[in-house]
This record gives structure tokens, sequence and C-alpha cells, in this order.
């Protein structure tokens, strides 16, 4: 990782950085202007995932190292669990390292603690292009006006469902635009006709982004500011709209439930055989699949489909302290917008956010469940709604309420309104702290 800098050389390095933007933008300099030139330059490449990702991933930086020999890189990885206590720990001793991904979790915690480069005055030069990104996700990157990463990826929330059950029970399959109460009655039936061997669909009151979806649809937000954007009364609906369908038989029982509430892929209800359908993201079709027999296919999550958006599954980002700030932005751009880059990555990390990197690498897919993620997201891509500015620092305390509240009510140690309550007081308190 980076060695700490001193205030001073900090603030020359980045007077110096800033110097080559402004030229850069009066001169109409691009990406390939600002190529690292005559200068070695070891960065250091941090990201969270499995091993498949991280030998994608250096397979991709390999490529840049052939066009530019000399920048090499130094890469860590590690699972999701511990990343960000790291990551934050390291930045707080002014090592971070130069390139690191992150997602809306943190990004605004990050941006606020000033630990993310300021790529603004990139991203108006175009040497970090994201004019081919859609204009949700290019600004789904900004927090408070400025440009502080690049979406690595794109994807949205897919409700997953099993196909060959359906067939088997003779059901029609979801469609786009469902209404909740078409939705849950079509569910009611499966679990009848399946003789309460399936249920219809696994409950998502403890999901942020069903509840997140369908608050949108109804004009409202997760968030308000630093305060979440829905009533005591909005969630006591919510949480009660789930209870009914527990008690209509259109979802199972809590003891069912809970394992698929953390979002482990491998537990999802969908794969297990308990549930026709999970709520997940779209891009996680050809993980789900790869865990059972059946035919699986994605629809959008109940609802006005325009509740959804363009949204960055992960982003890449620079660290402030950087001692290579225009070379390490240049390596972004790459991973962002190269063709070859893209067809490397593939759709690992969510859909490439490039649009004709994207259409690429579509033509080049031969997993079927794969391909049938991209047509849904391309499908959704004119149906979406605008994108919502990222969450507030607390987001991913945020999240865990929800789960602990939303559990309470399952399992009926609360009411759905005193639920509410208690959650809406440690959420307003979480986010303000």
């Amino acid at each position: 990782m980076a060695s700490r800098p001193s205030a001073g050389r900090f603030g020359r390095r980045l007077g110096a950085a800033l110097l080559v933007v402004v030229t850069a933008l009066s001169s109409g300099c691009t990406a390939e202007d600002a190529a690292p030139k005559n200068e070695k330059v070891e960065l250091s490449v941090f990201w969270w995932g499995g091993d498949r990702r991280a030998e994608l991933t250096k397979q991709a930086l390999e490529v840049y190292t052939q066009r530019y020999p000399d920048v090499t890189f130094k890469f860590t990885y590690q699972g999701n669990a511990g990343y960000f206590d790291r990551l934050s720990t390291e930045a707080a001793a002014g090592n971070a390292p130069d390139i690191f991904q992150i997602d809306d979790n943190y990004l605004t915690e990050y941006a606020q603690r000033e630990i993310l480069l300021d790529l603004t005055e990139y991203v108006r030069a175009d040497v970090l292009d994201l004019r081919k990104l859609p204009t949700g996700l290019a600004q789904s990157s900004q927090v408070t006006g400025r440009t502080v990463a690049a979406a690595a990826a794109e994807n949205t929330p897919g409700l997953i469902y099993n196909k060959s059950l359906l067939d088997r029970l003779d059901l029609p399959e979801p469609e786009i635009g469902m209404s909740y109460q078409d939705y849950l009655e079509w569910a009611e039936r499966i679990t009848e006709r399946s003789d309460g061997k399936t249920f219809g669909t696994m409950d998502p009151s403890a999901d942020y982004k069903a509840l997140w979806l369908w608050l949108r649809s109804q004009d409202k937000e997760l968030y308000r500011g630093r305060q979440v954007g829905f009533t005591e009364s909005d969630l006591t609906r919510w949480f009660e709209l789930w209870a009914e369908a527990r008690e209509r038989g259109a979802a199972p029982p809590a003891s069912v439930i809970q394992p698929a509430n953390s979002g482990d892929v491998t537990k999802q209800l969908v794969t297990s055989g308990k549930a026709a359908t999970s709520f997940v993201w779209s891009n996680q079709l050809s993980e789900l699949q790869k865990l059972t027999k059946d035919k699986l296919r994605v629809v959008s999550y109940p609802g006005n489909p325009a509740a959804q958006w363009a949204r960055a599954s992960l982003y890449w980002a620079a660290f402030r302290g950087t001692r290579h700030p225009d070379t390490v932005v240049h390596v972004i751009d790459f991973l962002v917008n190269d063709a070859k880059a893209g067809e490397i990555l593939g759709t690992e990390r969510g859909l490439s956010a490039n649009l004709d990197v994207r259409r690429s690498v579509e033509a080049s897919l031969t997993d079927e469940s794969m391909k049938q993620s991209v047509a849904f997201e391309t499908t959704m891509t004119e149906r979406f709604g605008p994108a919502p500015v990222p969450p507030p620092k607390g987001h991913a305390t945020i999240k865990q309420l929800l789960i602990q509240a939303a559990e309470n009510v399952q399992f009926g140690k609360a009411s759905p309104r005193s639920a509410a309550a208690s959650f809406i007081s440690q959420a307003n308190a979480a986010l303000t702290s």
C-alpha cells in the first residue's frame, strides 16, 4: 500500500494534479492523451470477492500493463467480511490502496471523510469518460455534486422465479408491472397447487431494496437527507403486507424465511425448493441457476417498474492521498471503458457500465443465465426511473436494523406497528450520529 504523504507534499501533488486537469480541460485532452508516459509506477489495487473475481481482475490489469509497461500493480483481495474495516484503518493511517472497490453502503461516508479522490474535473475533461454510461449510472457516483467514483458495473433488483415449477403446476409466469395484490394472489395459487410443498413467494420484508422499490412506487424514498424518507405508518403497512402473505400461505413461516434474510445466495428459497421466488439482484441469476436443476428466470420486483433504476453494483474509487492521481484515473477509465477489459471482466461484477462494452460482452456470452440477465436489464433500461442519490452514511447499519425489525414481526416478537416505531427511532439516530 502507498506510504503516508506529509501534508505539504500532499498539497503540492494535489495542486499539480489539478493543474494537469485544468490544462486538460482547456486543451480538450482525452483519456489516451492522459496515458502514463516515461514514469515507472506501481499501483496498489484492493477489492473484495472470490477467486474468480480475482483471476479476472488480474487478467484485465495485466492487459493494461502490456500496453503501458511502466505501470505495474500490487493486488490484494479478500472476502467481504472485514473488508471495510481494513480499508478504513489503512485510510486513517494515510496508507490506503491507490485504487479500491467500494459500494453504495460506504460511498457517501468515505466521500465525506475525504478518503476518496475527487474525480469531478477529470470527468469534465473526459479524462475519465462517463459519456457511454446510462445517465443515472453516471450520476450515481456523485456525492454533493462531486464525482467520487466510477461505476464498475450495473445491476438492478430481480425477482428470480422457478419456471420449471410453474410449468409443472400449469401456472403462468410473473410479469413486469404486476401489482403486489396480483402477485400475492398468484403466489397463493402456487402454494395451493403444490399442496403446500412449495410456497409461492419469499417474504422480503427484511430486504431493504424490496422496501425501497415499494416506497418509490408510492413516490417516496428510503432516505431523505440524513433521515429515513418514510413514516412509521408506511413501514407498518409494509410489515402488515407480508404478515398477511404468511397468514394466507403465500409466503413461508419465519423459520423457513430467516436463513435467506441475509441475502446469502446459497440460502435462497428459490433454489432450495421452499419458495417459487427469491428477491435478489438480477445478475445473481447465473449463480443461483448453478444451485438447482430447475430452470430459473428473472423479472422485475412487483409494482411499478419505474421504481427501479440503473444501479452501480460496485464502484472503482481512488485514494485521495495517492502519489499518482493521473495514472490512477487513467486505470479506472480503462477498467470502465476498455473493450478488452470488459470482455475479460464479463458479468462477474454485474453488467458492463459502458453501454458499448456491454453490447460487445453480450455478443460473446455463452452462459444462458447470463444472457437472460443481460436481456432483462436491457428490457428494463427503457423503464427505469431516475436514480436516487447514494445512501447516506449509516446505510449498512440501516440494512441490519431492518432485518432485525422484520424478523421480530416474522417470529411474533413484535407487532408491525411496534417494530416500525422502534426501527424509525433507531434508524434516524444511526443516521444522525
